[in-house]
């Protein structure tokens, strides 16, 4: 039996319908977005000056909050046990459709919008991340999608997750051990970059944890013999961090800060404390790597015959990338073209380059073909990996600071406070918002993004890395 020509041309029909309304749909969002050009800018260039670190961000986290409020979002405060974490929704139904924002700076890195170093604040610190930009674009997104719920245009529930502590403690393990990503069905997220791609990249798995180690005071000169020190097991214990180097996989990272080795030099110090850091590519090789660097302090502790303690702080997995989401946010990337930048701010560029030392090739805003999806892309590490064993999500990294810069540094400082920030920071509000449109109305899109959630997690049960009790609000 012949299936009717009618029944074809029925089905082209819709197929064009369709592709014109969401056509219609995206021109209206970022016609949206423009009208809240400066009112994002205001928003993004206040947490800028706040910069505020890990559970701290008071300022950050409420001004974000009172502009959701102003546009009509449910907001729930202080979730997960944390004062300046919140999530915002509108609409209902579904599908529901998540989109993460972050908001805590890095300390010791302030700047000013100079492109030689020049601390704003000496000390303070800055968004060398660039995260006043990315909670601020992910919720212009999150209210440009609200209005066309409210017009009846697009239906389901749109929620913005504000997520604090991403650099440090990672605030969204605990918002996952409280369900509130449970619900999605997809997420969208999006990171300040050197560069504008749909990232189908993963990332590394990490674990923080502390060594405290613990002797015996001692006048250094007078009677040392009666002394035990902290500070030696310390030194015996980086110097083993450090030997084991040598025979760890290359794509394994271990880096450590040391918060105390005793205070003065004629006594024999009784405490030291290290931070300890170690990542790779899967969490299952971070894990091996991990247990030998914690059996390393009991080694030290012998040796230099003291007690010693292992404190976990936090840990985060990798993140599982989605090609299919990936696929949707590049479609929108290709509508919306490169970024176009100002004589003045190439020059701006160009004069950051020239101050770190690096290439003088400005910024870089082409739309390149999406990736291959590597095994090892090196790189960092991020919170949105735990959210991502949890349910599908698609990332966008979008050009806010020059080519090649060092991130975490007064280079992105600077350029997230002045007009490069800001056009990278209204370009990736435009370009999740399509991809949310896109989310919303394709049921196909998000089952191909769950149909590869699923075979990319296989049989792995997810476990938070984190410790039982309170996120650690209070602790240095």
């Amino acid at each position: 039996m012949k299936t009717p020509t009618f029944f074809f041309l029925t089905v082209l029909a819709v197929n064009f319908t369709m592709g014109q309304s969401v056509k219609k749909l995206k021109s209206q969002l970022v016609n949206n977005i423009e009208a809240e050009e400066m009112v994002l800018i205001g928003i993004s260039d206040k947490i800028w000056n706040a910069a505020e670190i890990a559970f701290q961000e008071k300022i950050s986290s409420q001004t974000l909050i009172t502009y959701a409020k102003a546009n009509g979002f449910k907001v729930d405060e202080g979730v997960a046990s944390i004062p300046t974490a919140f999530v915002a929704s509108y609409g209902s139904g579904n599908p529901v459709i998540g989109i993460l924002g972050e908001f805590d700076a890095l300390p010791g890195i302030s700047q000013k919008t100079k492109p030689i170093k020049e601390p704003l604040i000496n000390g303070g610190a800055g968004h060398g991340c660039g995260h006043n930009m990315f909670g601020t674009a992910s919720l212009g997104a999150a209210v440009a999608i609200k209005k066309l719920i409210e017009e009846g245009k697009l239906t389901g529930t749109v929620k913005f997750f504000g997520t604090p502590a991403e650099e440090k403690y990672f605030g969204k393990l605990w918002m996952i051990r409280a369900g509130l990503f449970d619900d999605l069905d997809v997420c969208l997220d999006w990171h300040p970059s050197d560069q504008i791609e749909a990232d189908v990249q993963t990332t590394l798995a990490l674990v923080d944890f502390k060594v405290e180690f613990f002797g015996q005071a001692a006048h250094a000169s007078g009677d040392p013999w009666n002394g035990r020190s902290a500070s030696d097991a310390l030194e015996l214990y980086t110097h083993g961090i450090n030997a084991y180097r040598e025979h760890i996989k290359p794509t394994v990272r271990i880096h450590y800060h040391i918060q105390d080795g005793g205070q003065v030099v004629n006594v024999v110090p009784d405490y030291s404390r290290i931070w300890v850091r170690v990542r790779d590519i899967k969490r299952e090789g971070m894990q091996e790597v991990y247990e030998r660097v914690q059996a390393m302090a009991e080694g030290a502790a012998i040796l230099a015959n003291v007690d010693y303690k292992i404190s976990l702080i936090s840990g985060i997995h990798e993140v599982l990338p989605n090609r299919a989401g990936g696929q949707a946010i590049q479609k929108n990337l290709e509508i919306l073209g490169p970024i176009s930048y100002s004589e003045s701010e190439i020059i701006f560029a160009n004069e950051i380059q020239n101050a770190i030392g690096k290439p003088i090739i400005g910024m870089d805003s082409e739309i390149k073909p999406m990736r291959e999806t590597l095994e090892n892309p090196g790189g960092g590490s991020t919170d949105v990996g735990d959210v991502s064993f949890i349910v599908p999500v698609a990332r966008l990294g979008v050009s806010t600071a020059p080519k090649d810069v060092p991130w975490h540094s007064w280079a992105v400082v600077a350029c997230g406070g002045m007009s490069i920030g800001h056009k990278g920071m209204i370009y990736a509000a435009k370009a999740l918002g399509m991809t949310l449109i896109d989310m919303f109305v394709e049921e196909k899109l998000r089952n191909e993004m769950k149909l590869e959630f699923t075979n990319r997690k296989g049989n792995y049960v997810y476990q938070a890395l984190v410790p039982e009790g309170p996120p650690p609000i209070n602790e240095e």
